[in-house]
């Protein structure tokens, strides 16, 4: 179709075409039962699934019974998780939207309450006991919070080889591909920041000893799964001022998981908040965009900028202005499922309801 606004241009990465550059980013719903998602995940994909996005990726998915976040999140860890998973891909597959999963290790900040019940680390006297957590150094994620236990160099490997598990389990669900967790403070994240990763052995102290683990991770997913299947990486770029984790350390990442075969990052920030801390950038609209646009022009790989893009001129901007290749918006799409739709009006799409879904079209076709 002529005249498209770019944010409604295809795009592909290897085997997969996204229809549009709008992406569902992952949002953690809590509601999981020992990591089978549940008749609420169905409810809140099947939003998504008709809005007329081009990509969605579901919420951080454990690898292990212990990276969870919480006791109420997602997992992919066993088989038996593979079929509780297919009736959200069949949503999103039905609609020709392609569905990713990220696969995550919590790392030191596992083991904690739900958001609404405080957030905080679970307490030993509750209904859902805590579990030992690990992470690079026997850092406490938070100040009060429980203190990990260091990884041992024997336990890399493992570590690796269960992401790429989560991966083949992934794909026998139904999911497109996956989004390796390296940001938000999680474990790969917490590898990566000087702040969290006090070692001292080739997993620590300089930038290649800190982005050894991601990278072996990005390496060992790729090798799992086929050449056309895509993987992306979900990396927080800077973690603040003060001796943090900077962009010209994610950029030299990036370029090594290039090479390991990773096809794009999604361009996040911030997660290890040891004390008070000063941003890099202020918070607004498209705060982390200039993210996503240096990792695209220093290394060559694709990216999706995410952060405060709510509105979409700024969203059509991004991808008008070569900064990112996609967008991804989470509590927009709370507010407004009908976002892409908003979106492609607004930006003079010439057939604004060809997005949606056939049935859907035929009525808002219909002349009032």
């Amino acid at each position: 179709m002529s005249g498209l606004p770019p944010l409604f241009t295809p795009f592909t990465l290897r085997g997969v075409t996204f229809p549009n550059r709008i992406t569902l980013a992952p949002m953690c719903q809590y509601q999981a039962e020992d990591g089978h998602p549940n008749a609420w995940h169905i409810a809140h994909h099947g939003r998504y699934a008709t809005s007329g996005i081009g990509c969605a990726i579901v919420e951080a998915t454990g690898i292990r019974p212990e990276g969870r976040i919480s006791p109420g999140c997602t997992g992919i860890w066993s088989d038996a998780h593979v079929e509780s998973w297919k009736p959200v891909t069949a949503l999103y597959r039905k609609q020709g939207i392609p569905v990713f999963m990220q696969i995550n290790h919590a790392g030191g900040k596992a083991s904690t309450m739900r958001p609404w019940d405080g957030g905080g680390p679970l307490d030993p006297g509750s209904a859902e006991p805590p579990w030992q957590t690990v992470a690079p150094s026997a850092v406490a994620a938070r100040d009060g919070w429980h203190t990990p236990r260091a990884i041992d160099v024997s336990e890399m490997a493992g570590i690796a080889q269960d992401f790429a598990k989560a991966a083949q389990r992934a794909l026998a669900a139904g999911f497109d591909g996956v989004e390796i967790h390296g940001a938000h403070g999680y474990l790969l994240h917490s590898f990566m920041s000087p702040w969290s990763n006090r070692r001292d052995d080739a997993y620590g102290g300089t930038l290649a000893g800190r982005m050894r683990l991601p990278v072996e991770v990005g390496r060992a997913v790729r090798a799992a799964l086929p050449d056309d299947v895509p993987v992306l990486y979900r990396a927080s770029c800077v973690d603040g001022e003060g001796g943090g984790l900077t962009l010209d350390d994610t950029v030299a990442l990036a370029a090594e998981l290039k090479k390991t075969g990773v096809d794009l990052i999604h361009a996040s920030g911030g997660g290890i908040p040891a004390g008070v801390r000063v941003a890099q950038v202020k918070a607004g609209p498209g705060f982390q965009v200039s993210y996503a646009d240096r990792i695209r022009r220093d290394t060559g790989l694709a990216t999706m900028a995410v952060g405060m893009i709510t509105e979409p001129a700024l969203a059509n901007a991004v991808i008008a202005e070569g900064k990112a290749d996609m967008v991804s918006l989470a509590r927009q799409m709370l507010r407004e499922p009908a976002w892409p739709y908003r979106a492609a009006q607004e930006l003079g799409h010439p057939d604004p309801v060809s997005i949606l879904p056939k049935l859907y079209a035929f009525y808002l076709r219909i002349p009032a």
